[in-house]
């Protein structure tokens, strides 16, 4: 186990600022995780920190070293990448056993840490057996057990589920997150699947530009986004443009009059998550309570998702449970929708890119 600082990483190549100003602190045996869209810096970040891109500025500590010049074999961090990258021509047991050889560990001490590491990762009895033999969730598990063999200070995960399908893809993760919880590993993971993100993390970096727009743990992020962008990127969230008329009170661009707790002015977004939307007899109560004509239903099992209309420039999406013997909105139905005051969350209006 290590600790592992960030300081003030830039990264730019040419004119184009991959990563900016990037600090984050992750503590010993954090499970942390980059995540944001294509292109944010996420992976970029990784890769500095394993040694493969020299930063333009910053700093990397890994417990009290600085490896921020250090070539990748002397930083002591374990690798797992999207593609595996396993050897094709090598055994199950010789891929795991590659990294110890390139440390120059003798052969009688690499066999039992290769062993262990296959045991950790559930593949006993499978070390004489070639990449090509293998299932993709298996051939990770290799990826995996070879970064493990070498006993690094810090587990980095590159998207390392994306080519599993739906349902190894939720097998793997708990796998993985239960093996880092048991060694104790200072773990980063990039991702841009934020449910992957959401069900392994400690704590989550949300990325954009290159540059860190929060972190924070799920409920953090979910519940009190630090702005626009982390209230879209982090879950699901409708937005009503407009402006604050006055303390409490926001007004939409269609008109709306909508009371909320922000005390900002100016033009502004007011941003609901779905789930806290009322419908029908439910909105009586709510501070804020609208007809809406019914757009879209979607049927999604045990919820609905419903895309309402409040006015030519308003529309949101609200989601309620499917009540067995309830009536179900149809596309032009006319309800009325509500939520309560303090529902709404206000961020000053972002410039349009």
């Amino acid at each position: 186990m290590a600790r592992l600082s960030i300081e003030h990483l830039r990264k730019v190549y040419g004119e184009f600022t991959a990563v900016d100003d990037c600090s984050i602190d992750i503590a010993d045996g954090e499970f942390l995780v980059l995540l944001g869209p294509s292109g944010c810096g996420k992976t970029t970040t990784l890769r500095m920190v394993a040694g493969f891109i020299q930063p333009t500025a910053g700093k990397i500590t890994i417990g009290e070293r600085d490896v921020t010049t250090l070539p990748p074999w002397k930083r002591n961090c374990g690798l797992v990448f999207q593609s595996y990258a396993l050897f094709p021509h090598m055994t199950v047991a010789e891929n795991v056993a590659f990294g110890l050889e390139m440390r120059k560990i003798a052969p009688a001490d690499r066999a039992p840490r290769v062993t262990e590491a296959l045991r950790l990762v559930r593949l006993t009895g499978l070390d004489e057996r070639y990449p090509r033999q293998l299932s993709g969730g298996q051939q990770q598990r290799v990826a995996l057990a070879r970064a493990l063999a070498i006993e690094p200070d810090v587990l980095l995960l590159d998207e390392p589920l994306s080519n599993l399908d739906a349902k190894l893809r939720q097998e793997v993760r708990v796998e993985i997150r239960d093996l880092q919880r048991k060694l104790g590993l200072t773990t980063i993971m990039v991702t841009h699947d934020q449910e992957e993100a959401l069900t392994m993390a400690d704590r989550l970096v949300v990325m954009e530009k290159g540059m860190v727009r929060q972190i924070g743990t799920q409920r953090e992020l979910y519940e009190k986004p630090a702005d626009r962008f982390v209230a879209g990127f982090i879950g699901r969230s409708a937005f009503l443009d407009g402006a604050m008329a006055e303390a409490g009170r926001f007004r939409s661009g269609g008109g709306l009059d909508i009371s909320c707790k922000a005390t900002a002015s100016g033009p502004a977004t007011l941003a609901l998550r779905p789930e806290r939307l009322a419908i029908g007899a439910d909105a009586e109560a709510c501070a804020n309570r609208f007809p809406a004509r019914v757009e879209h239903v979607s049927y999604l099992g045990a919820l609905l998702d419903i895309d309402v209309r409040l006015t030519e420039q308003d529309r949101i999406l609200l989601q309620v449970p499917n009540r067995p013997g309830a009536a179900e909105p149809k596309p032009g139905d006319m309800i009325t929708i509500g939520w309560a005051e303090d529902a709404g969350l206000v961020y000053p209006r972002e410039a349009k890119a």
